[in-house]
């Protein structure tokens, strides 16, 4: 397992209290302080020690994919910086001081061995006994990591052969991840600027700059930042978790708002200078249902412009960075003209761009621009499987505890007959319910 740094002398061991349930998840706002930086043993530590009724699902998943002859993983409290935190890793090496200087330093836990491939390990998830939701996320994370390897590398994503993911102990991190994520579904997330760090790190590949091209390629639209700590402050899977759970506009945003319900800390493996090498996890419960945020609304008039030239338009508007929906209305303008109009909504930060596209776009030669607050279900996306078919299903949480999905339309539209199309989007919505309220 890699983390970007290294522990103070680790407490005794002491066991992790096991909770009641979970809060409902559909109000819960988590919040990742990355104040030393993130990796995977990072992210499950802090999640554990924040909400210790995670350790189950955790615990059972690493069961179902644990080798025979591999050591067991463990949670053990420690300290790092002063703080007292939760370390996770094999309970054969928590006890050991692993103390490594960060700048140029290789990590003790990377690039041991020959590496695994992407194809062998997808196999091993598959075939594992995880619950289907624990497989899914679990797999997109070695998605994400595959995608960036085979990036870097120039290759295919099937011919990828993984450094970090080659010893169990940075699988489980994988695994444990989506343990985690699989049993807080529903919930929102959000996280600080991961920090850059700096210098060097040693890999199978020989002395590259920090962050690693595969990290930097996970992050690509994210905000930075740069405290003058140097070290390897984001490792891949790190940034993979972070892909998977927090989009780029929920980085460097501010937290939601709500009660705390919980704080926990997740050590790395290494000592940093001058911070904290810790991931602070915040649980909020927010008081209603809903994600309340700030947009911009743009809007305009066009009465010179043809159908084609106006869906083509919209079309290019809705592919947008930043843009959110696009949509196209009729009204009665001056001199009894047709008037389309347009409106657009986009993140705050992009309003400039997205306006100076309309313009571009469009014969417009005026809009209006505003920002206003709105309020989003918190919604998932899932695949279920019907009659031999791969659909995706959107499903929300409403604020008076209902569940509802809708079918994506672009996965029936291909079948012929309506009604064949309303029986499978009925099927499709019908299955992810079913799956939703499955313990």
């Amino acid at each position: 397992m890699s983390s970007p740094s290294s522990p103070d002398r680790p407490a005794e061991a002491a066991s992790v209290p096991r909770s009641g349930p979970l809060p409902p998840v559909a109000s819960l706002a988590i919040h990742l302080d990355l104040v030393g930086g993130i990796a995977g043993d990072m992210f499950v530590a802090a999640m554990i020690d924040a909400l210790p009724a995670l350790r189950v699902p955790v615990e059972a998943a690493l069961a179902a994919v644990q080798p025979a002859d591999a050591p067991a993983p463990a949670f053990r409290e420690t300290s790092n910086g002063g703080l007292r935190a939760m370390s996770f890793g094999l309970a054969s090496s928590l006890g050991a001081d692993t103390a490594a200087h960060v700048h140029g330093t290789a990590d003790p836990h990377r690039h041991v061995g020959h590496g695994s491939g992407y194809l062998a390990i997808r196999d091993e998830f598959a075939r594992a006994a995880l619950p289907e939701r624990v497989r899914a996320h679990a797999i997109a994370l070695l998605d994400l990591l595959a995608d960036a390897e085979a990036h870097v590398h120039g290759i295919a994503r099937d011919a990828v052969h993984f450094h970090e993911l080659a010893d169990w102990d940075s699988r489980m991190d994988v695994v444990a991840a989506g343990a985690i994520t699989a049993a807080l579904d529903g919930a929102r997330w959000s996280a600080s600027a991961p920090p850059r760090g700096g210098g060097t790190i040693r890999t199978a590949h020989g002395v590259l700059p920090v962050p690693g091209p595969a990290t930097a390629r996970l992050l690509e639209g994210y905000p930075w930042r740069d405290d003058g700590i140097a070290g390897e402050r984001v490792t891949p899977t790190g940034a993979a978790i972070l892909r998977h759970l927090v989009s780029p506009d929920a980085c460097d945003t501010g937290r939601a708002g709500g009660r705390l319900l919980a704080q926990g800390f997740g050590a790395g493996t290494r000592t940093l200078s001058g911070v904290p090498n810790v991931l602070r996890v915040l649980v909020l419960e927010q008081g209603n249902a809903t994600d309340d945020e700030r947009v911009a609304l743009v809007e305009f008039d066009v009465d010179d412009m043809t159908g084609e030239e106006l869906a083509l338009a919209a079309d290019r508007l809705r592919t947008l960075e930043g843009a959110i929906d696009v949509s196209v209305g009729t009204r009665a303008g001056k001199k009894g003209r047709i008037v389309a109009d347009f409106r657009v909504l986009a993140r705050v930060a992009a309003a400039d761009a997205v306006a100076d596209a309309c313009f571009a776009e469009t014969s417009t030669l005026g809009l209006r621009l505003r920002e206003e607050r709105r309020r989003v279900l918190p919604r998932r996306e899932v695949d279920v499987d019907v009659e031999g078919m791969h659909l995706r299903v959107k499903v929300s949480h409403r604020p008076d505890g209902t569940t509802t999905a809708k079918t994506a339309h672009d996965d029936v539209a291909a079948k012929s007959a309506l009604a064949v199309r309303r029986r499978l989007r009925v099927a499709g919505e019908a299955q992810a319910l079913d799956d939703e309220a499955a313990p």
